[in-house]
């Protein structure tokens, strides 16, 4: 069992989230609370891992110059630009 001081202010807001029903308890804020802080760090973590993999690539020579990719995206939206016309 966990037991926090979470300080007046917290403490008011979680009161008032049970109190006008959006919660059944302290303990289910707390919950979801923890829920959300998890995904958060979930997808950190898949963002630090995509970082890394980028910055591997890139120090691998596996990398695209910029120049080439811009051209490659112009072209794609003017294709893009004539078809609608």
């Amino acid at each position: 069992m966990i037991s926090a001081d979470l300080g007046q202010q917290l403490e008011s807001f979680v009161s008032s989230l049970v109190a006008t029903g959006r919660y059944n308890s302290k303990s289910e804020v707390l919950r979801e609370g923890v829920r959300l802080i998890q995904d958060r760090e979930t997808r950190l973590a898949a963002l630090d891992a995509s970082i890394a993999r980028g910055l591997a690539d890139a120090d691998g020579g596996r990398t695209i110059p910029v120049d080439e990719v811009f051209d490659r995206l112009e072209a794609k939206y003017r294709a893009m630009g004539t078809k609608a016309e």
